[in-house]
């Protein structure tokens, strides 16, 4: 049987998804909505921190709790590997018109802004090294991604590409991150030293924001985030590219379909 505050949570979600509490708007004070659900202040204190954790509604000091403007859902799915592969090998114009966040989100170009930071100093710890299986030390291109709506202050997620630079050096114009958002993405720029991709294996953990992660990507209290690392995989069977992204999970679905094999 669901508790008070669970029925009162259920009740102010309701509303919220029926538009019947629009984003934006202040919710009545707590004494009003004790009043109204006929419960203690505990009990809707919890129902409350129920809808904050969900990211639903936010508390602003001295001001009360608002609906809390959604943000825009991403579905990534593995259906967008071999979507990247097979534009990788468009034209630069048809390369130029969409990427992989559209893809993942419905949005335009001109919806998204794209920031890209290299560090081409980074060298390989332990844990990297031994996914590249190379030794620790060896030298690193360290690729920074932030894709952000116009419409909103905050990142969709980050972020943190690796290449070897040893191999990417091949290629001068994958050293300089002015040539960001690169059309096509990671596996047009591996195509342009002859890397082609065999396989991609996504890697899913979650767990709490550190530090300022919570910040930085707008997640709210009591909001894992979605942790993916991307170990791309070529031809020759060699690890080319490791990507370790953050995703928040109040607006992040995952989505993976696997063909099975049938019986004879």
């Amino acid at each position: 049987m669901a508790s008070k505050y669970d029925r009162i949570a259920d009740d102010l979600r309701r509303k919220i998804h029926a538009r019947e509490l629009t984003p934006g708007a202040r919710l009545p004070a707590e004494t009003a909505l004790m009043e109204q659900y006929k419960v203690s202040l505990p009990t809707m204190r919890q129902a409350l921190a129920v809808l904050r954790a969900e990211g639903l509604i936010e508390s602003r000091h001295g001001h009360g709790t608002y609906v809390r403007e959604p943000r825009q859902r991403v579905r990534r799915t593995n259906e967008r590997y071999q979507w990247e592969k097979d534009r990788a090998q468009a034209s630069e114009d048809e390369r130029r018109k969409t990427g992989a966040t559209e893809h993942d989100t419905g949005l335009t170009v001109d919806d998204l802004e794209f920031f890209a930071t290299y560090d081409d100093s980074e060298t390989a710890d332990e844990r990297i090294a031994e996914i590249f299986k190379v030794a620790p030390g060896t030298r690193l291109l360290r690729r920074t991604y932030q894709t952000r709506l116009r419409r909103e202050n905050v990142p969709l997620s980050t972020v943190d590409s690796y290449l070897l630079y040893d191999v990417v050096r091949l290629n001068p114009a994958l050293l300089d991150e002015n040539n960001e958002p690169w059309p096509g993405g990671t596996q047009n720029q591996l195509s342009t030293i002859g890397i082609e991709l065999d396989r991609i294996v996504d890697e899913i953990t979650a767990r709490p924001p550190q530090g300022d992660e919570a910040e930085q990507l707008d997640v709210p209290p009591g909001v894992s985030l979605i942790v993916l690392r991307k170990i791309s995989i070529d031809t020759e069977d060699r690890v080319v590219e490791l990507s370790e992204i953050l995703m928040p999970g109040d607006r992040y679905e995952l989505r993976y379909t696997t063909p099975l094999a049938r019986w004879s």
